[in-house]
């Protein structure tokens, strides 16, 4: 076959292309009080400057976002303006689109996505703080509330005035929006060849890069659970929205802190809404709309936007999928956890698998988010000191893993784990800043159920430029439940073990 001059020429463009992505590495960033969640970032560069300038850029447009739409920040350009009523008052193009966007997607959902849910949410914060549930009278003044015009537009004088002083919140999308406006600067602001900006769970990939995510089951969110999908995406955003992290608890019943603004009551038939598609803001508006939407009302609005996708995961556990979903999914890689000293355990006195344990982090803030995330791993030793099972090792770079000494000395778990981690994304409901979930299932390394009995588990912290911090504490896995609070420490500020039965939280 002969080529064209053009064509060789994109031939050897690509091959170049190739050549010059292969030559690159990963950084990756974590912060743990950015808009008030968790912040990961991940880099690809060819040396850390390039990641470093990529990461700081991207903080910066956060900040300067923030500094425009934030409800929490009363020197916020919205804070401001809210503080108005019936002045039109020249606004900066980010804040106009932003009211704009809200007006659209209100009339696309047909209401179910409205600023003014804000009004409903303080309803049943106020109940729940007394245990009780709302009213109906209380729910239907606050719906009543909503349905009001609460600002209007003018595009040529690209003025916004603000109409009354009904409470309004501009979450959901508005962060999705923010977190493609950081990606935009990062690839702008340095030679970097792709980024990954991870906000809460709902995160953008940009540039020539392939990233691996990880969609978290809203029925076991522990993060070293198993996910319930797993996605190879290339120049997308995916959003996810549910209420299994977040919400309020009323007389020992959880309700969703996801509200439907027409009806005044909690969104509960849907634990989680993934969705993948171009824009940022359509999937965090339709990650949003479609957990308060029926499956057959979110199905029919999202045939209106080319390349989405989504998966639904409604509350008996139903999963609902867009033709094209399983076209995103790839395999889950298998980790080599070889125990290089064999155990045997008591058939008879083995751990009764009705029961599991829940390890809860509430890693410290520090500089309101401007420190990065400490090294953390966790694992579980038996009486003899011997590590069963290793159960998270996060870092950002291998050659300060030996700042984490008790885990560095014990070789056992040192290689059998020493570059396992995988540079897995994960999108899930929005998490507290710097609070994490992690399971043991009674399971060593090798997928056994260990003995019944006394068992350590152990969370070790170390902080590049900090301090170093290790809390090790006994727990009796005997079928009775229990719990544990390990007092806190420079680097993890709480703890919770809880030894329960699965399924009686």
């Amino acid at each position: 076959m002969k080529l064209t001059a053009a064509t060789t020429l994109l031939l050897l463009a690509c091959f170049l292309s190739d050549v010059f992505v292969s030559r690159q590495q990963v950084y990756t960033y974590g912060r743990d009080s950015v808009l008030g969640t968790s912040f990961e970032f991940k880099a690809i560069a060819a040396d850390e400057k390039d990641a470093d300038q990529a990461v700081t850029a991207a903080l910066a447009e956060i900040d300067r976002e923030a500094k425009i739409v934030s409800s929490y920040d009363p020197s916020s350009e919205f804070s401001i303006w809210f503080r108005t009523c019936g002045q039109p008052l020249h606004v900066s193009r980010e804040f106009y689109e932003t009211l704009s966007l809200w007006d659209q997607w209100r009339q696309r959902t047909n209401g179910a996505l409205d600023a003014a849910a804000a009004a409903v949410i303080r309803v049943w914060k106020t109940a729940a703080s007394e245990d009780r549930e709302p009213s109906q009278s209380e729910l239907s003044a606050a719906v009543a509330e909503v349905q009001k015009v609460h600002w209007r537009l003018d595009p040529v004088q690209r003025t916004a005035t603000h109409m009354d002083h009904v409470p309004l919140e501009l979450n959901s999308f508005t962060k999705s929006y923010i977190i493609g406006k950081a990606a935009d600067a990062a690839l702008t602001a340095s030679k970097v060849s792709g980024v990954v900006v991870n906000i809460g769970g709902d995160l953008v990939v940009r540039g020539r890069w392939t990233e691996p995510i990880e969609v978290t089951d809203p029925l076991s969110p522990a993060e070293n659970s198993s996910p319930i999908a797993r996605l190879s995406i290339r120049d997308r955003a995916v959003a996810t929205s549910g209420s299994y992290r977040r919400g309020v608890d009323i007389a020992g019943r959880h309700y969703s802190h996801i509200v439907d603004p027409r009806s005044g009551l909690t969104a509960e038939g849907i634990l989680s809404s993934t969705v993948v598609a171009p824009s940022p803001v359509v999937a965090g508006a339709l990650a949003t709309a479609f957990s308060v939407l029926s499956p057959g009302q979110s199905q029919r609005l999202a045939v209106q936007f080319p390349s989405v996708e989504y998966l639904i995961v409604e509350r008996d556990g139903k999963r609902v999928e867009s033709p094209g979903w399983r076209r995103l999914e790839s395999p889950r890689p298998q980790l080599d956890l070889r125990s290089p000293v064999p155990t045997v355990y008591a058939a008879d006195q083995t751990w009764n698998p009705a029961f599991e344990l829940d390890i809860t982090l509430q890693i410290a803030r520090i500089d309101q988010g401007g420190a990065r995330r400490p090294y953390v791993a966790v694992w579980i030793e038996d009486a003899k000191k011997y590590p069963v099972r290793m159960i998270a090792l996060w870092y950002r770079k291998p050659r300060y893993l030996d700042e984490m000494h008790a885990w560095f000395r014990e070789e056992q778990i040192r290689s059998n784990t020493e570059g396992t981690e995988l540079p897995t994304s994960v999108t899930g409901a929005t998490r507290p800043a710097g609070v994490y979930t992690l399971k043991w299932d009674g399971k060593d390394n090798l997928g056994r159920f260990v003995s019944a009995g006394k068992y350590s588990v152990a969370i070790e912290a170390a902080r590049e430029h900090g301090t170093y911090q290790l809390i090790r504490r006994e727990m009796d896995f005997n079928g009775t439940p229990q719990q544990d609070h390990p007092p806190g420490n420079a680097e993890i500020s709480s703890a919770t073990l809880d030894y329960h039965r699965i399924g009686a939280r």
